[in-house]
């Protein structure tokens, strides 16, 4: 059996869509037209370092206007409790325009490089762990972003991380094979938005500086189990931040030495993120993405660390049942 080690890479690729409940228009377009920018220079540097990255996309984003979202709603819309969560806001949709809400040459150029997987983020961006929202809908959402999806997909990724588990047997149905989990330490558990609460969220803020938790690798043979296969999360490449700037050789350490870690034990490293957090502060947000990439040819010069994409993980990891 193959013990070496595994890096994945995922990107929540989702513009405006990800942040319709969050911010107003004024308050977040330049991270998202940031993306705009920021996405075609990830794919030259995955390509640069023959990195297998996995890009979940919002099906939506495939669109060319707001008319072709009118003409394409699902038969059955999330009937989310908090009215705010629903993208099916034309009014506010036109008002943000085109520009934040679709990227179809964006997501040709991601197919057009090689080694990239796209995922799907649902269609709508669908949160299922919302009161309001039921199993069926979230089913008509997920047939709607296979339906439009730009290529199959057999990757999912769910928004806000929120994971309903009694929704993954819909997932593997429609012919997802991979899901990508949260890490195993309690402060990563979340219900609903969760994500919100101070408690866990200062805990999770000091854990990407210092070992707190641990490293979150795992060994790809554990996932197997279910269905679809549960590619977890290890860490969140959180952005630049200039007001934390004075920590930033503290955040490069921890994640080098998490993936030392996986290199060396024949594990799994998955790390993410989305575009618009490189949005801003291009420069230092790349130019950190370089340093783990460097790393990462290092660990795979000496202990033949491997990149793959979660579609390509959960075909190992299925493969490995029958040995």
């Amino acid at each position: 059996m193959d013990e070496r080690g595994f890096f994945i890479i995922s990107l929540d690729f989702e513009l405006f869509w990800g942040v319709l409940d969050v911010f107003k228009k004024e308050e977040y377009e330049q991270h998202v037209l940031g993306a705009r920018k920021v996405v075609p220079q990830l794919l030259d540097l995955f390509h640069r370092y023959e990195i297998h990255a996995t890009w979940a996309i919002v099906g939506m984003m495939a669109f060319n206007q707001v008319e072709d979202v009118e003409r394409h709603v699902p038969l059955e819309k999330p009937s989310y409790k908090n009215k705010k969560l629903s993208p099916y806001r034309m009014e506010l949709l036109r008002h943000l325009g085109n520009d934040l809400l679709f990227a179809p040459p964006l997501l040709q150029q991601i197919q057009k490089t090689p080694d990239q997987e796209i995922a799907t983020h649902t269609f709508s961006h669908y949160y299922t762990l919302e009161e309001g929202q039921t199993k069926n809908q979230f089913q008509h959402d997920l047939e709607h972003a296979c339906k439009f999806g730009v290529e199959e997909m057999t990757s999912v990724v769910f928004p806000r991380n929120q994971i309903n588990e009694e929704y993954l047997q819909v997932c593997w149905e429609l012919g997802m094979t991979a899901y990508r989990g949260n890490e195993d330490t309690w402060i990563y558990r979340l219900k609903s938005n969760e994500r919100r609460r101070w408690g866990k969220r200062a805990l999770r803020l000091l854990d990407g500086y210092f070992n707190l938790f641990g490293h979150q690798t795992y060994r790809l043979r554990e996932v197997s189990d279910g269905r679809p296969v549960n590619v977890k999360s290890s860490r969140f490449l959180k952005p630049y931040s200039k007001r934390l700037s004075w920590l930033e050789r503290l955040r490069l350490r921890r994640i080098k030495k998490d993936m030392t870690y996986a290199a060396k034990h024949g594990e799994v490293y998955h790390l993410w993120w989305h575009p618009h957090n490189f949005g801003v502060n291009q420069k230092e947000n790349l130019a950190f993405l370089k340093e783990i990439l460097n790393h990462y040819v290092y660990l795979q010069e000496k202990y033949g660390f491997q990149s793959m994409t979660m579609k390509e993980a959960a075909s190992i990891a299925l493969a490995r049942e029958g040995e």
